[in-house]
């Protein structure tokens, strides 16, 4: 046995399991999303390699089934060329081929990225890992990767189609143990330690234990879901990520057993598939005990009477739906899509003075700025509806990560509208000062007033009068940034987080906004509410504030950013670069035209751009059955378009494959951090709209009872929906459309294949 898939187990630490035959390592490589990951990856996401099954063709498990730092060797070596020329793909695979006999090969396939492949061949004992490595590379004429020298190196698989070769031996376990004790007389690590490895049969057998001592499948699926993410996904919502253990261990899987079995077809044979032997040491044995043990917890869960999907079930599909979402957007749960390596001259210029941590906050924060310079300038979308530049942008990251990164860019933006303010302020303050409140005015406020930059502590009066001011003098953007989402309720006299959800919406959709009074003192007017604004706030008060806005399209209006520190990011503060004049004169050109332009402004690359995205949008919620990631994608896709027409504008009307990255990544990154801190959120309450949608017609009877049901359930069923009389002839209808049948040896009705197919899904 020489074949082994790679798993993380609690921590994170990477342990092995043995693929004992064909169908398993082609269902391993064909299953989940090896298809789409390897498909983007060739398109450059190249991050989403690590999403690939792992196997390693070189190595036995330490004795806890653990990878790290085994010494322990296979029949096989496994060996990485990568870096061929395209040109010489062809040629290097059919040398391989023609030398299949002379290395023993058992398995060749191509690379994640095409541009090389990966093979195992017979391990020849007296030599050592690299001894191995050396020899087939000179057979072959070609270099193997230096880095990949370790026996205990990985390989990212890739699908049945890039399989080139395989050989059956490699799975055969009764050649291992023969060929393994003939090894062991010679085995030498990679740092040249002779070892007497009579271990190597010992660990084969409790690799093989850890397979065998129950029916575990870790490939089991419900509806495209692994059941190993079910189970462990329900454990980290309701044990704290803990695994059951010695004392609590039968009442924890009798739960699990009860939560899961509806989507098990309430069958032994199936939950002892899914559910782990959490009474098996840590080598994978089990006694005989133990084994009964923890087949009767899950038959006395089954014996218990049934009552439809259990509600802990609901939630934790809900959860994986929500991680499917995050996974959609190119990233993973704790790891962002990567930015493009290669930005527009104007978000290289202005991301510049930030460590890469912080450029996507950055890059993504500037556009609420850039678009407050716009003036008269509309953008038409697709679907012919013209757009104005509005990016409201929120930044969530935890306390002390560097959100205050974005704040110098954006002062050198906003600087050329703060010293245009600045007389505006003073003229507005003069005529105060000439016409008191409560008297007679003197002088008409003058017309051509016109303040863009807000402070976050406003009257109803203030913010109203700003709103027309800025539409009569150009149709241009009031603007506020403020260090905590908090600070958005000062805008107007009511202060409240439903109010600013209002503004939001409204500025969006550059809707009306404004006040009508009858006084003499009082201000009046209603115009089209231009609002741009930056916020920062922490992950539980960004959850706490829009708690209310997930579904009502508010948080769906936002361009929201986050930083996330990783494990290898130095937890210190930030070391920016230096602003100065000469950051300003280099940006001086692109504000100058963006305040230049004016009208209805389209390219048809961007466009095109927006509409490929629409459907791929389409594409990757049906892949992955994420709802809340299709409510979120409408938006997002509007936004990153906008974005890119800010930038065509400022690069002198001039389209180029670096926006067009830029633009694409941008909206999966908004949507990677909206499926992250609203996903799960947002999917819960879509899947209740539906359920009420289901439940506010007529209710059919029979679809509340369980698959099987007595006559006395039966009754209490029809007294609890206000039923009167015995409903006899109800059941007897039943059976007579053959929606039910009577088992008489267990004494309860049963709902009909037939009926389940037509009527369960709605």
């Amino acid at each position: 046995m020489s074949v082994f898939e790679i798993y993380k187990g609690d921590g994170g630490a990477k342990f092995m399991r043995p693929i004992q035959t064909r169908e398993e390592y082609l269902k391993l490589r064909n299953g989940g999303c090896q298809h789409d990951y390897l498909n983007r990856i060739r398109k450059g996401e190249e991050n989403l390699k690590y999403n690939l099954v792992q196997m390693n063709y070189s190595c036995l498990p330490n004795e806890d089934g653990s990878l790290k730092g085994s010494k322990k060797m296979t029949t096989t070596v496994g060996m990485d060329i990568d870096h061929i020329p395209a040109d010489e793909m062809q040629s290097v695979r059919e040398r391989i081929l023609t030398k299949k006999d002379e290395i023993g090969l058992l398995m060749l396939e191509e690379s994640a990225r095409g541009q090389g492949y990966h093979l195992a061949f017979r391990r020849k004992p007296e030599l050592s890992q690299e001894e191995n490595l050396k020899w087939v590379s000179g057979l072959l004429g070609v270099a193997y990767d230096a880095q990949a020298k370790d026996i205990t190196r990985v390989f990212f698989s890739t699908t049945e189609q890039e399989l080139v070769f395989l050989d059956d031996e490699i799975f055969e376990i009764h050649e291992l143990d023969s060929a393994l004790a003939v090894a062991a007389l010679t085995t030498i690590d990679p740092a040249g330690a002779r070892h007497s490895s009579s271990e190597l049969g010992s660990a084969l057998a409790v690799a093989a234990l850890q397979c065998c001592s129950s029916k575990y499948d870790p490939e089991a699926k419900y509806n495209e879901l692994l059941f190993k993410d079910i189970v462990a996904k329900y454990w980290e919502l309701f044990n704290g990520g803990k695994t059951p253990v010695e004392g609590d261990r039968n009442a924890l899987t009798f739960e699990l057993a009860m939560t899961i079995r509806s989507i098990c077809g309430y069958s032994l044979e199936k939950l002892q598939t899914v559910i782990p032997n959490y009474w098996a040491k840590p080598d994978g044995t089990c006694s005989q005990e133990d084994l009964a043990e923890w087949r009767k917890t899950i038959e006395n869960a089954l014996n218990e009477p049934r009552k439809g999907m259990h509600y802990r079930l609901k939630q934790v599909l809900q959860a994986l739906k929500s991680q499917a979402g995050i996974k959609a957007c190119g990233g993973t749960q704790t790891t962002p899509p990567p930015m493009p390596k290669k930005l527009p001259p104007l978000l290289k210029l202005l991301t510049k003075n930030v460590p890469l941590l912080y450029k996507p906050a950055v890059a993504n924060a500037v556009f609420p700025g850039l678009g407050a310079h716009l003036h008269g300038v509309k953008f038409r979308y697709w679907d012919n509806m013209e757009h104005e530049a509005t990016f409201m942008n929120v930044l969530i990251g935890r306390q002390s990560i560097g959100k205050s990164t974005i704040k110098k860019p954006i002062e050198f933006i906003m600087e050329d509208i703060k010293q245009r303010d600045l007389p505006n302020r003073q003229r507005e303050a003069e005529w105060k000062q000439k016409n008191p409140s409560a008297k007679p005015k003197k002088d008409p406020r003058p017309t051509d007033i016109c303040i863009q930059m807000l402070i976050d502590n406003l009257t109803d009066a203030v913010f109203n009068q700003r709103i027309v001011d800025v539409n009569n003098n150009g149709q241009r953007f009031i603007y506020t940034i403020v260090d905590e989402i908090e600070g958005l309720k000062k805008l107007t006299s009511k202060g409240t987080a439903d109010e600013v959800g209002l503004l939001i919406r409204k500025a969006f959709d550059n809707s009306d906004a404004g006040q009508e009074r009858v006084g003499a003192d009082s201000v009046s007017g209603i115009a089209p509410l231009r609002w741009n604004f930056n916020a920062s706030t922490t992950p539980p008060n960004a959850k706490k504030f829009f708690f209310k806005m997930v579904n009502d399209g508010t948080v769906s209006r936002l361009d929201i950013s986050t930083i996330i520190m990783g494990d290898d990011d130095n937890d210190t503060a930030p070391v920016v670069g230096i602003y100065d004049h000469k950051f300003a004169q280099e940006l001086k050109p692109y504000i100058d035209r963006l305040e230049a332009a004016n009208g209805l402004i389209e390219c048809a690359q961007s466009k095109k751009l927006s509409l490929d995205m629409k459907q791929e949008n389409s594409d990757t919620a049906k892949l992955f059955d994420s709802e809340a990631y299709r409510v979120f994608s409408y938006r997002a896709n509007v936004i990153a378009w906008l974005k890119g027409m800010v930038l065509y504008v400022a690069h002198g009307y001039k389209w180029s494959k670096e926006i067009a990255d830029f633009v694409r990544w941008s909206q999966q990154y908004n949507l990677w951090c909206k499926m992250l801190y609203f996903g799960r959120q947002l999917e819960k309450e879509l899947c209740e709209e539906i359920e009420i949608q289901r439940q506010s017609g007529p209710q059919n009877l029979l679809e509340l009872l369980s698959d099987e049901f007595t006559k006395e359930q039966y009754r209490q069923m029809r007294l609890q929906q206000g039923k009167s009389g015995d409903g006899e002839s109800t059941l007897r209808s039943w059976q007579n459309r053959g929606h039910i049948v009577f088992d008489e040896v267990n004494g309860r009705y049963c709902k009909t294949d037939e009926y389940k197919r037509k009527f369960s899904a709605y």
